[in-house]
């Protein structure tokens, strides 16, 4: 089979590669970023470092600091206009999966014009003029190394899935450092979500040779290290296990797309403001169990890869050990369903067909093992509320 791989131009990995910023934006042939950030990384004195590095280092950056949690239409706009107004050659996403996904979909649009659901799938954003560089503060998204962003337009709460080569990242800087200071529950559900993305691609059905390496390595690493690193928060070996592990899923499912699970949580993020991380974990339990029998070879190989299946143990038996591990470290995580977690019920299953019609609209859920039909995700949405 034919495969193509994507990837950053340039990758700095470790303890310590946010000293590395300013020569990186000297490789891409820039000297005026812009850094695209938020409000709380900038109370918390992360902005300040960036910004230490990168006047010591000869550059002067302008900064965008308004992102937003589930980055908006509107939120995106205003980053155009910071960019257009300054006269920049390149943006510095600093932060989770918002800040980088903010200045994707910036830099496509200042490509291309227009508004920013005018590049939702099944559209492809291919165009950016502005390099991009990515420095993620958390060990989830992967969207350092991803040629996806997901944006909510303000007008309809619809969570957009924009995809292309005007989305991927000239270069990333992962330092695990930056992560040390995150709480449990942001730990905890970055981290499930970065078990997701290699899950869902290993099973895709546009799986390949390549994003599968990249995904059985993540599931070792991400199962392995994710209790450690919620509990033990300052253990440098489990954080820096878990960005490397984040960074290598989201270079999986980059190469082999997400499937249900994703589709069925931007809804949930958009209509009910639920973090992405955990309205996956919300989900992947009931998504597997639903998909496992389409793919049985597939999820038996992620159960010995996360180390919850010995080697010569029967895909069957596999298959139901990863059905009882994913329900373990949610008990484990504390991650509580839409009901536990406060979400009106009324307003949930008023919204279950315009969610499932909304999921299914993303394309991820035609890349599942098992393709759902409507009535189907609608029926896993209220398999999951409780």
């Amino acid at each position: 089979m034919l495969a193509t791989i994507l990837a950053p131009r340039i990758m700095i990995v470790g303890g310590g590669a946010l000293a590395q910023t300013a020569a990186v934006v000297r490789r891409l042939g820039c000297t005026k970023p812009l850094v695209v950030s938020d409000r709380f990384l900038e109370r918390t004195g992360v902005t300040t470092r960036l910004g230490t590095v990168l006047t010591e280092g000869g550059l002067t950056p302008g900064w965008f600091l308004d992102t937003v949690p589930d980055p908006t239409s509107e939120v995106v706009a205003a980053g155009l206009a910071a960019v257009q107004a300054g006269d920049y050659d390149c943006l510095i996403a600093l932060g989770g999966g918002s800040p980088m996904d903010t200045a994707k979909a910036i830099a496509i649009l200042d490509a291309g014009g227009g508004h920013i659901r005018d590049y939702k799938v099944p559209a492809s954003a291919d165009r950016a003029r502005l390099p991009i560089l990515c420095i993620p503060t958390t060990a989830g998204t992967g969207s350092e190394v991803t040629r996806f962003t997901v944006i909510t337009d303000t007008a309809s709460d619809e969570k957009m899935l924009i995809t292309g080569l005007g989305c991927l990242p000239s270069a990333a800087i992962v330092d695990y450092e930056l992560t040390l200071t995150k709480p449990f529950r942001l730990t905890a559900d970055t981290g499930i979500d970065s078990l997701t993305h290699a899950i869902e691609a290993y099973v895709s059905r546009r799986a390949n040779p390549i994003s599968d390496l990249y995904a059985l390595e993540a599931m070792d690493i991400l199962h392995t290290n994710l209790r450690t690193a919620c509990r033990e928060p300052s253990n440098h070996q489990a954080r820096e296990a878990m960005m490397r592990g984040a960074t290598l899923a989201g270079l999986a499912f980059s190469n082999a797309s997400v499937a249900l699970v994703h589709g069925m949580s931007r809804p949930i993020g958009a209509f009910f403001h639920v973090p992405h991380g955990l309205s996956n974990a919300m989900l992947l339990p009931a998504v597997t169990r639903f998909s496992l029998a389409a793919a049985l070879p597939r999820y038996a190989a992620c159960a010995r890869a996360m180390g919850v299946a010995a080697t010569q143990a029967s895909d069957e038996a596999a298959g139901a050990a990863l059905l009882d591990a994913l329900d373990a470290l949610n008990r484990d995580l504390e991650v509580p369903s839409p009901q536990r977690y406060g979400i009106d019920e009324a307003r949930y299953h008023s919204l279950l067909e315009t969610m499932a019609r909304q999921a299914l609209a993303s394309g991820s859920p035609a890349n599942n093992p098992a393709v759902p039909t409507e009535a189907e995700i609608i029926d896993l949405y209220r398999a999951v509320w409780a």
